[in-house]
């Protein structure tokens, strides 16, 4: 039994990572070297995303700080204020998460630019962005219309949204010349 559960499991496995993989490959590549170009003028950055997908966006934070660019997580009590020449990151998957619609707006009113990620473009809140990133894939908002999915409710979403964050790390690692030894010298060493 065991040994048809780990075929079934590696199957498994192997169609999840495909999912995930083809909703990267997917994601608005011009739009993602421009959230890099904006990333790499921002002044501060401040980083938010709600749930899994916030993890996903401390994930991002916590490289762009291994770059050694000024990035706090919303929330935080280290947090930065943002104004003008300061930059909100945000995700919103589903595309209608009160919380993030609020953050935008207040971004916005402090003066500071708003990069969206979401896989839904259509959506109030990325007409209030400066800049959306489109991932094409299933979230909370779309996941009952896709039983044949291999991954739950935005799971999908989740792991190409860290795919792209880290695709923009490596960009912005040439664009700012900044050397894996320079980014490991970052690296938190209190573990």
């Amino acid at each position: 039994m065991a040994g048809a559960e780990g075929e079934a499991m590696g199957g498994h496995l192997a169609a999840a990572a495909a999912e995930v993989a083809a909703a990267a490959g997917g994601t608005d590549a011009a739009a993602l070297a421009a959230a890099a170009a904006r990333i790499a003028a921002a002044g501060r950055i401040a980083v938010h995303g709600c749930g899994r997908e916030g993890l996903m966006m401390r994930a991002l934070a916590m490289r762009l700080h291994h770059l050694g660019l000024a990035v706090g997580v919303v929330g935080e009590m280290t947090a930065p204020p943002v104004g003008a020449g300061d930059l909100l990151l945000a995700s919103d998957g589903p595309g209608g998460l009160a919380t993030v619609a609020a953050l935008v707006g207040r971004a916005r009113e402090a003066g500071a630019a708003v990069v969206l990620f979401t896989a839904e473009p259509g959506a109030a809140v990325a007409a209030a962005a400066d800049l959306v990133v489109t991932i094409p894939a299933q979230t909370m908002a779309r996941d009952q219309h896709r039983p044949d999915s291999a991954l739950p409710m935005g799971s999908v979403y989740e792991g190409a949204l860290l795919l792209a964050g880290e695709a923009l790390v490596l960009a912005l690692a040439r664009r700012l010349k900044v050397a894996p030894a320079a980014m490991r010298a970052r690296h938190a060493n209190l573990e």
